[in-house]
């Protein structure tokens, strides 16, 4: 497809994804320019970073958790997974010695020099949408007020690194695949739940085995290789066991009943795990509550995977012409295994909500149609999360109705969008004719591009 200096022209928004052109230009608001896109990015991250090394601190404690260990490891030589088990993936420490460059000493300097990391990266992946003219605009200014409505975990947690990272791969995921899955792989070393992401591109990928398979081994074996080399090969799967030992957490969708019945009679006791620094629920059934999404959560993920799959086959060759329609189901499947990995599980920590914003980011941004209700909810979700943590998590954990209420409300809203994506997913929207349109061409392999000039 070709390019025109560096930059895709307007109308091949659509194309540079999904190798289809792109909806009108009428089609998509008007009135978002990129200056506005900038202002609005330095002002939201301005924000997370003055409210979490400011009046809101302690939703930067994981911040402060990283520095401590890497500090530890720069003084004693004993870092995590190298020399025992860790709860995160070996990736993340280099994320977190990253703001050690600036002073690991010092907790304002690191959590500044955080915040200038995750800065950093969402610029990348915010320049990378706006290249793809009106439509990226939007779904830029989408992103940048799903993380002002998410708060300061949005900056202050390692899943802020993997965002961004995301959103690149998902733009890229049917034009490159191969830098698709290299960035996917490698998110997934730093924070596992993201790299589920690798099942749609997997199964939407023309070579799979060339562009998906190989690259992502690669990946691994470079990872595994590392920590083996430097004597921590027992380890470097740690993290797995660690998140099955831990409990119900109190924010969890499945821990909904027990925080609603808390209201009325005394039906479980809320307590702060100091070791993994997280408030569980105790009382009748939800150990095993927690034991039963151990074992559900990955047969989520198999279910929304084989969901992809019975698509691809009921589509037969439509699925492989209609690059439009493959890239749709792609972000929706994506998007899928997002809410269920957060549905499905007993963690249930607030910054789990920004996975869901990477396919809407993206899908917002290609001009994909039928997603504005759910790019709708996610924000409601984010803004209802952030409700709850930091502002009012005391009610939460002392079973006061308004944050308890607040909190059932997100939860319902999280199953509502599994439901409404995967009907989705089951009828997928007919992308080849935007709405009030003519039908789009089709643009199959080798086909050309038209340019219809939109300027």
């Amino acid at each position: 497809m070709g390019r025109t200096g560096g930059c895709w022209s307007r109308n091949l928004a659509y194309v540079t994804t999904t190798g289809t052109p792109a909806p009108p230009a009428d089609a998509v608001p008007r009135g978002v320019r990129p200056s506005l896109v900038w202002l609005l990015f330095a002002a939201v991250h301005a924000w997370l970073a003055y409210l979490g090394t400011g009046p809101e601190s302690g939703s930067f404690a994981d911040v402060e958790l990283y520095r401590r260990w890497v500090e530890t490891g720069l003084t004693t030589g004993t870092w995590p997974v190298l020399d025992g088990p860790w709860v995160y993936p070996v990736g993340a420490l280099l994320a977190m010695l990253a703001p050690a460059l600036a002073d690991v000493a010092s907790p304002t300097a690191y959590a500044a020099a955080w915040c200038l990391l995750v800065t950093v990266l969402d610029a990348v992946a915010v320049a990378l949408m706006l290249r793809r003219g009106r439509s990226g605009r939007l779904g830029a200014a989408w992103w940048l007020v799903f993380l002002a409505l998410l708060g300061p975990v949005a900056m202050g947690r390692i899943d802020a690194i993997v965002g961004p990272m995301s959103v690149v791969a998902l733009l890229l995921a049917l034009a490159h695949p191969r830098v698709s899955t290299v960035l996917v792989t490698a998110a997934a070393w730093i924070k596992v739940a993201p790299g589920a992401a690798i099942l749609p591109v997997l199964l939407t990928a023309r070579r799979p085995w060339r562009d998906v398979v190989l690259p992502g081994f690669v990946v691994c074996v470079v990872v595994v290789g590392t920590v083996a080399a430097l004597g921590g090969a027992d380890h470097v799967a740690s993290f797995v066991q660690e998140q099955e030992q831990r409990g119900l957490q109190v924010e969890s969708v499945a821990a909904t009943p027990w925080l609603v019945a808390n209201l009325f009679a005394p039906a479980a006791v809320i307590e702060f795990d100091a070791t993994i620094v997280t408030y569980e629920i105790q009382g009748p059934g939800t150990q095993t509550t927690a034991d039963v999404l151990g074992w559900l959560l990955p047969l989520a993920v198999l279910a929304v995977a084989a969901l992809l799959w019975w698509r691809r086959r009921a589509d037969g060759p439509v699925f492989w012409s209609d690059d439009a329609r493959r890239g749709d189901l792609l972000l929706r499947t994506a998007f899928a295994l997002a809410v269920a990995l957060i549905v499905a599980n007993k963690v249930g920590s607030p910054q789990f909500i920004a996975w869901l914003a990477p396919p809407v980011a993206v899908a917002l941004c290609v001009g994909a149609p039928r997603w504005r209700r759910t790019a709708a909810v996610v924000l409601a979700v984010a803004a209802a999360t952030q409700w709850v943590y930091p502002w009012q998590y005391d009610e939460v954990v002392n079973s006061v109705a308004g944050g308890t209420a607040v909190l059932t409300v997100r939860n319902a809203l999280l199953v509502l969008l599994l439901v409404m994506t995967v009907r989705d997913l089951v009828r997928p929207a007919d992308v080849s004719r935007p709405v009030g349109g003519e039908p789009r061409e089709q643009v199959g392999p080798g086909a050309p591009v038209v340019d219809r000039g939109v300027r």
